[in-house]
């Protein structure tokens, strides 16, 4: 027991660390993140993803069953939760987004690296790949009708992910000086995504505790049942399951308060959203941990 505490620990202390240092600094030096934030979704993020899926061949039927579990999470966090928002008057707007949309990539990319180990790195980009379509589709279409969904085609992180399928599909492979480059480039993302996590959540207030405090169980419990329902159809093996339920169990992404304060949706109540079930997830993934860890 004690060297599966001892491997749980090892697993989220550096993911923890990471975003406690850039919380630390944030309230002792109160830098302007916007630059570096800016750097890592348009350069050091796509290229992660793109050097994770042309590293090695990409075989993307053989993750079609995570794939489909990742969909359910998503989707299913909602359906689960919209009638508890109504009955208890909560803006749907403004709660399910959050409880949907996860931290897939500051925390769950690391999180599934440090615990499955480098050869699921192409899964838990999957797994981003799918919450962050969703979260540009679907998420904002929720937030305004008029949305429309081709814009994707012009973010860095989905012509990555498109250029890394196409190369891999076609065993296409880089100069190795040109790879190590990228795959250089691709490593500064993990640790500066944590780092900033931990900046930006410096910045939410807690005014709306409650409400935080029932999204952080909330969100988590609904992931899991959804992914739990789903599992005896998927025909996953050990290890991807192990993935999916740590990706269900992921806190909202900080990206939800970037998105609110976009469209003017509340950012206040949907910043305690998700500052708490970040913080929530300090109990919550280990838990999870020690049961995917198990299986």
């Amino acid at each position: 027991m004690l060297e599966a505490v001892l491997r749980i620990i090892g697993i989220i202390f550096p993911v923890f660390a990471c975003s406690g240092l850039g919380a630390y600094y944030g309230w002792r030096f109160r830098p302007d993140m916007a630059v570096v934030n800016k750097l890592n979704m348009e350069i050091f993020a796509p290229f992660l993803v793109f050097w994770a899926l042309m590293d090695k061949p990409f075989d993307f039927s053989g993750y079609w069953g995570l794939a489909l579990g990742g969909i359910a999470v998503v989707l299913g966090s909602g359906l689960l939760l919209l009638p508890i928002a109504l009955a208890f008057k909560i803006n749907l707007k403004t709660f399910l987004p959050p409880m949907m949309f996860n931290n897939s990539g500051n925390m769950g990319i690391p999180l599934i690296l440090f615990a499955f180990g480098e050869d699921l790195l192409q899964a838990a980009v999957v797994l981003f790949i799918i919450e962050m379509l969703l979260h540009f589709t679907l998420g904002l279409y929720m937030l305004d009708h008029k949305t429309k969904p081709l814009q994707l085609l012009k973010m860095p992180m989905i012509i990555a992910a498109l250029a890394g399928l196409i190369m891999s599909s076609l065993h296409i492979s880089l100069p190795m000086p040109l790879a190590n480059t990228l795959k250089l480039l691709g490593q500064v993302s993990i640790p500066l995504l944590l780092f900033s996590l931990g900046v930006r959540l410096l910045d939410v207030s807690l005014k709306d505790w409650k409400l935080g405090l029932f999204g952080a169980i909330a969100g988590p419990a609904a992931g899991l049942a959804s992914a739990l329902v789903l599992l005896p159809f998927l025909n996953l093996d050990p290890v991807e399951t192990g993935v999916l339920l740590v990706f269900a169990a992921l806190p909202p992404a900080v990206l939800n308060v970037l998105v609110a304060e976009q469209y003017q949706q509340e950012p206040e109540r949907v910043a305690s959203l998700v500052m708490l079930g970040n913080l929530g997830s300090l109990i919550i993934i280990p838990v999870t941990l020690w049961f995917a860890l198990k299986i």
